[in-house]
This record gives C-alpha cells, structure tokens and sequence, in this order.
C-alpha cells in the first residue's frame, strides 16, 4: 500500500514538473517573440530616420557660373573708357537631391557696379539626381547704359588692365522624390567676375 502511495506520489510530481516546464517553455518563447517585435519596430524607425535625413531630405539645388571664354572683347582706354564684348559662357546647375531637379527658365543679368550691362536666358531644364546639368549660353555685354558718372571708375578698371562685373540669377523648380514627393526649392547665383583684359580671360571667379 505504503509502494502504491509512494508512486503516485512520484507520477504526480513528474506531472507538476513537466506541466511547470511547459509553462517555462511558453514564457520563454512568449519573451522571445516579445523581443522580435521590439527589434522590428527598433530597425524600422532607425531605417525611417535614415530615409529622411538623407534620401528624404530636400537640399536647395547650387547654380553657378563654370567655364567662362570670349571670343570678342574690346576696350577703350582710361581716357576713354568703354568695353563692348561678347561672352560663352557655362552655367552649372547642381541638384544634390536623391530626385529630379525641374527648373523653369529665368535671365541671368551681367551688372558693373549695380548698372546691368547685359543679359542672359536661362532656358528651363532638369538636373538628375545627384548629378550637374551644364547650360551653355552667350551674350553681348557693352558699357552703353553706363552713365557718364562711371566713366570714372570705368576708366580706372581699364587702365589697370581688370575689368570686374557681377552675375545674378535665380531659379526656381521643384524636386521630385519617390516620382511623387514634389517640393518646390529656388537656387540663387551671385558670382564676381574679374576679367583680365588683355589675356582675354577669368582672371578670378566667385560664386556664392
């Protein structure tokens, strides 16, 4: 009897014991899944940080002037001061965006100190993504709509062989990302250009 007892004793305790490591068994795999999906939504909102501080985020497009030549250039003297030149020049469009820059045509206007002496259209165009679209123009520029009071200053600039002009520009467009993600972005050009006239060339150019 006391043999019976003893037994049943035995299987009940392999039953708790085995009932009590299923139990375990459940918890652990219940934590186990509990730490998968907190490691999914861990990795999702990294992946989401990232698209949107880099392939996300909209960088304003960079416009400046690249390779400037003149196949015509006259001058006058510091006496009689006067330029009449013809200008090719490339502008450079700069898109730093994971997506399609589209900008619409715009002048570019040529000053000596603050009196525009010539102009340019900017015909409208794409820069793809991360990448430069060159647009080649010419025009004329002359000191024609310069007042007498900068015959001055004018003349001083030629006698010293450096004619100095500024370019503006500003364009506007959107980028597109993900094809549908448009965000309008407007680039500004403002270089300096000194010109050594009697190499015909850039002598130094600045962009900002």
């Amino acid at each position: 009897m006391a043999e019976k007892i003893d037994q049943q004793a035995i299987n009940e305790q392999a039953r708790s014991d085995e009932e009590s490591c299923r139990m375990e068994s459940k918890e652990l795999r219940r934590k186990k899944r509990i730490k998968c999906i907190v490691l999914f939504i861990i990795v999702q909102i990294i992946q989401t940080l990232i698209l949107s501080l880099t392939v996300m985020r909209v960088r304003t497009p960079k416009v400046r002037l690249g390779t400037v030549t003149f196949p015509n250039l006259v001058t006058g003297t510091q006496f009689i001061p006067y330029f009449d030149l013809t200008m090719m020049a490339q502008i450079k469009v700069k898109n730093r965006n994971f997506g399609p820059y589209k900008f619409e045509s715009t002048n570019a206007t040529f000053t000596f100190q603050g009196v525009t002496v010539g102009h340019v259209l900017i015909p409208e165009g794409k820069a793809g993504f991360l990448s430069t679209e060159k647009v080649s123009v010419t025009l004329n520029m002359s000191s024609n709509a310069l007042m007498p009071r900068f015959s001055r200053s004018l003349g001083s600039e030629l006698g010293a062989g450096v004619l100095t002009l500024n370019s503006q520009a500003k364009l506007s467009g959107k980028v597109t990302l993900m094809l549908v993600i448009k965000k309008k972005r407007s680039a500004q050009m403002n270089c300096t250009l000194a010109i050594n006239l009697s190499a015909k060339t850039i002598q130094d150019l600045n962009c900002r």
